[in-house]
């Protein structure tokens, strides 16, 4: 082996950037190679961090570049890659959950020890600078004699509620406790022991479309190594409470392992008087010292270093440091095989009627569609495609898999699989469609990703209707797009937007070329074309922490974007749909835009105050000074451009941080008088839509 480690990442997903900064910043590391059955997801990934993109194992393996991989693929493709590149002679790292089964993690390991390789598990927050100093604590008996300790995961998981539906973290109850499971499983395994699972108890109910029923609340009871174990799962929006809490004879340790922090309450001599104060001031002076160590690490790192990312940091360095030695137990096989028995003796404890999906309806028919949704498994795709069949219209979805959020209607709907940057493949798949929703985005971070994966997508999108004689594409834009930084300015759709754009955010920039490109196409080459722009949706299926409204710090916080007395461009999710149908027959349409946006405007607060008094919850509202955002991003920008040494950087105005705040209000007239719309007018029932069975909570 080569003095340096040759690393591979397989997998050029989201979790895959996490592992590359941390294996950046590992001694004796190097990436070599990215591999992706997307040749665009793996190139893009490559080349940012100076590697080589494969598009298939064996050729990663053939290529014989890499002494070691990451295997970061959805969890139904683990075991059967780790073995493969075990015994192609490379040393695995395995994302949790390692595998669907402890016998799937046992075949893993089993390969390991055939080839003399290392199979490691990515329980990266096992490699916490804070869990380090827990577990050290543990052993030198500061905490006295342990009787018992609670691992805790309550973080809200917003998919359960607004989708994606398709993701393998939703395929099957169980895939929630395998996903999560193992985070708080893999502590206890290393602290105490083999753990004996005595009960499991699921709440919280939520039904997935097709009324497939999901739990978004685990408790098992455990013991190991003579200390009970509770764990606990809540996925509902809740305060972020990512914890393990021991506790011993002589002091109770509470690691927050999201946050990276451990404070440790422990008894004093001190006399009755005395003693309390002396317990608050101890416990004062730790949170004191965690933040300020924290805050240390991330100013020096320009905000590189969090929590999340130090975790990966701290398990790439124990495990690349003791390659050539004895394997460090944390991220061992055999810990796996372990973490994922309890596991399973967990799910056995359930009854096997709670662990079954609903099953899909049965097709009578084949769907003959005639309107094509792309973004269709998405909070807006969701409602419009379901909105087509109330119509009478079959729908072809298209989205990244083939598993849509549309299993009760298998007669109506199709959801196919097809690369938006494949124009002959989206033209094969257009053939018999009338009208084509592209409802399609991307979130990109520099100008020329956003010409790549936004605009150059719209265009080919539109090439491909044109070129299977669809005889209407609704494209959505944004209302973002617009100037809204000043109050005394009514919105219209004769506003448009400026002629520059560069100072403008990426997101509404990048919509208002693809807005420019289309328009030109339908005004040179007769493409059908109407393009609408929504605006803030609310509604069932769609997010309590809405980025529209404010920055979101939890389920709990929120800085809303200025002071936020202003009305809002709220409309409901079942009015965007029925102004998205109108579109499709309407000839005075064509070759026009039109922003939706609902009659019911209320500003920021007034929609929280709606919310604590629909729901009793009370949000904290913060205001934004939007001139200091605009002064600190600029700060960022200078330290991102400078001493980060990032290209194709852009730098918002601050007109378009005001924008965020919807200042101008907006007129709804053109849809109304066009399009015959009539977005929903009583309060009482925007309430009643918007808030109280929207579901925002998730219980």
């Amino acid at each position: 082996m080569s003095t340096s480690t040759r690393v591979g990442l397989i997998g050029a997903g989201y979790i895959a950037s996490w592992h590359a900064d941390a294996l950046r910043d590992t001694p004796g590391v190097q990436i070599v190679a990215v591999c992706d059955v997307s040749e665009t997801a793996a190139k893009g990934l490559a080349e940012a961090y100076g590697a080589k993109a494969f598009t298939s194992v064996e050729d990663l393996i053939a290529a014989k570049v890499c002494d070691a991989v990451h295997i970061l693929t959805p969890p139904q493709l683990h075991r059967p890659i780790a073995i493969q590149c075990l015994e192609g002679g490379l040393h695995v790292l395995v994302e949790k959950p390692v595998a669907e089964s402890a016998e799937e993690t046992r075949q893993i390991e089993a390969a390991a020890q055939a080839a003399g390789k290392r199979f490691h598990a990515g329980h990266n927050f096992l490699g916490l600078p804070s869990y380090g100093r827990l577990k050290a604590a543990i052993n030198a008996g500061k905490l006295g004699r342990v009787s018992a300790a609670d691992i805790t995961w309550c973080l809200p998981l917003a998919p359960l509620r607004s989708g994606p539906f398709g993701l393998w973290l939703l395929r099957q109850p169980r895939n929630l406790l395998l996903e999560l499971g193992p985070h708080l499983m893999a502590f206890a395994v290393d602290l105490f022991g083999t753990p004996v699972i005595k009960a499991v108890e699921l709440a919280k109910p939520i039904d997935l479309p097709g009324n497939d029923t999901r739990y978004q609340g685990w408790r098992i009871l455990a013991e190991a190594g003579g200390v009970e174990l509770t764990f606990t799962m809540q996925t509902v929006e809740t305060v972020d409470d990512r914890s393990v809490t021991v506790r011993g004879s002589s002091a109770r340790a509470r690691l927050d392992f999201a946050a990276d922090t451990l404070v440790i309450d422990r008894e004093n001599p001190s006399d009755l008087i005395v003693n309390p104060l002396r317990r608050q001031l101890d416990l004062s002076f730790q949170h004191l010292r965690e933040g300020l160590r924290n805050a240390a690490i991330q100013t020096a790192s320009l905000n590189k270093k969090s929590a999340y990312g130090q975790s990966f940091r701290g398990m790439d360095r124990a495990i690349y440091g003791s390659l050539s030695g004895a394997v460090d137990k944390r991220f061992a096989g055999s810990s796996a095989v372990t973490v994922m028995q309890a596991l399973d003796d967990a799910l056995a404890l359930i009854p096997a009627v709670k662990l079954t999906a609903a099953a899909p309806a049965v097709q009578t028919r084949k769907p003959k569609p005639t309107a094509m949704v792309i973004g269709g498994t998405g909070f807006i795709g969701r409602a419009l495609t379901r909105r087509l069949v109330a119509d009478g219209r079959d729908v072809r979805v298209l989205s990244r898999g083939r598993h849509g959020p549309f299993p009760d209607l298998p007669d109506q709907v199709e959801t196919v699989g097809v690369s938006l940057y494949d124009k002959d493949a989206l033209t094969e798949a257009m053939k018999g469609i009338d009208v084509v929703f592209n409802l399609a985005k991307s979130m990109d971070d520099t100008w020329q990703g956003a010409l790549q994966n936004d605009v150059g997508v719209a265009m080919r999108i539109a090439m491909a209707a044109e070129a299977a004689s669809v005889k209407r594409l609704i494209y959505t834009g944004t209302i973002a797009s617009y100037d809204m930084s000043s109050g005394g300015v009514t919105i219209t759709e004769e506003t448009g937007f400026a002629e520059d754009m560069t100072d403008r955010n990426l997101y509404a920039r990048s919509k208002a070329e693809c807005e420019r490109q289309l328009m030109k196409l339908h005004k040179d080459r007769g493409l059908p074309l109407v393009i609408a722009r929504p605006g803030i949706v609310v509604g069932h299926g769609g997010p309590l922490q809405h980025w529209g409204i404010g920055r979101w710090h939890g389920a709990g916080a929120v800085r809303i974007w200025g002071p936020g007395k202003n009305k809002l461009p709220f409309v409901l999710i079942d009015d965007i749909s029925d102004g998205l149908v109108r579109m499709i027959d309407s000839n005075a349409a064509l070759g026009e835009s039109f922003n939706l946006v609902g009659d019911i405007q209320p500003s920021a607060r007034e929609y929280f105050e709606m919310i604590h008094q629909e729901l009793g919850a009370r949000i904290r509202v913060s205001p934004a000074n939007l001139t200091v955002l605009f002064a600190a991003d600029a700060v960022k920008h200078v330290l991102k451009k400078h001493a980060l040494r990032r290209t194709g950087l852009t730098r918002p105005s601050l007109a378009d941080w005001k924008s965020r705040a919807h200042f101008s209000p907006f007129s709804n007239d053109k849809s109304k008088r066009v399009l015959g719309w009539r977005p929903e007018a009583d309060r009482a029932r925007f309430v009643e839509e918007a808030i109280r069975k929207a579901n925002l909570f998730g219980f």
